[in-house]
């Protein structure tokens, strides 16, 4: 383990699995599931696996998000609210929350627009 992924591990040994489960969920799950975007995306575990091993390689417990844009970072922001220390247990509905507001915005632009 190199100590870049006992950082972000903290300290937890990965699953041989692992690997494997991240690929499948990214086949599965190709776009961030907050910007829809495709570049930088991360596998985050919604509670973290050193905190639940159980549900390291659980897909309910998994999310798509990116690190791929100026705009927003949202693995840092909808996967940890801001500080890497910390976790989102509601990354699913705040993904679902900011792509809502996202779907508002597109929809004032028009009508400011007509």
């Amino acid at each position: 383990m190199t100590s870049e992924e006992k950082v972000k591990t903290q300290g937890v040994k990965r699953s041989p699995k692992w690997a494997s489960v991240r690929k499948r969920y990214l086949r599965a799950h190709p776009n961030c599931a907050v910007c829809g975007g495709t570049a930088k995306l991360e596998v985050h575990h919604i509670i973290p696996f050193n905190m639940a091993p159980e549900k390291e390689l659980d897909e309910k417990n998994l999310i798509t998000l990116c690190e791929g844009h100026k705009q927003i970072n949202c693995h840092l922001v909808v996967g940890h609210g801001f500080d890497y220390k910390d976790y989102n247990p509601h990354a699913r509905k705040t993904a679902g929350f900011f792509k809502w507001l996202k779907k508002c915005k597109q929809k004032i632009k028009v009508v400011k627009q007509a």
